[in-house]
């Protein structure tokens, strides 16, 4: 069993930085692939970035092109925490985050391939 706690949404204006953080617990997390959604109102959820430690070098990343360059993913492995950095956002960025893992251990892009999913946390970007 994995439990997903995400913090640091909140209000921003354009141009303005937030950092989510998703903490997970379970023994078994190391074993997990993570990934960042948002869902908008009236909009599908869809998948912003994710990240796996498998593979031969030692993990993968992937980022959507509509924040490549302003977001970053990453892992504390420490600390068991998935960190999405949001920079330079936009007014189209406002939606709910959501953190979730994926037993299969490596980047999918489809919420279908997720298991444990936080209870999200709200963006709001202000023009």
């Amino acid at each position: 069993q994995v439990q997903l706690i995400e913090s640091g949404g909140g209000l921003v204006q354009v141009g303005g930085s937030l950092r989510l953080s998703c903490a997970a617990s379970g023994r078994t997390f190391s074993r997990y692939a993570m990934g960042w959604f948002r869902q908008a109102p009236g909009k599908e959820r869809e998948l912003v970035a994710a990240i796996s430690r498998s593979g031969r070098s030692g993990g993968s990343t992937f980022v959507a092109d509509s924040v490549k360059g302003r977001f970053t993913i990453s892992w504390d492995n420490a600390k068991n925490t998935v960190y999405l950095q949001m920079n330079s956002l936009k007014p189209e960025d406002t939606a709910v985050y959501y953190c979730a893992a994926n037993g299969l251990g490596y980047v999918v892009k489809s919420a279908t391939e997720y298991d444990y999913w936080g209870q999200g946390t709200q963006v709001t970007v202000s023009s």
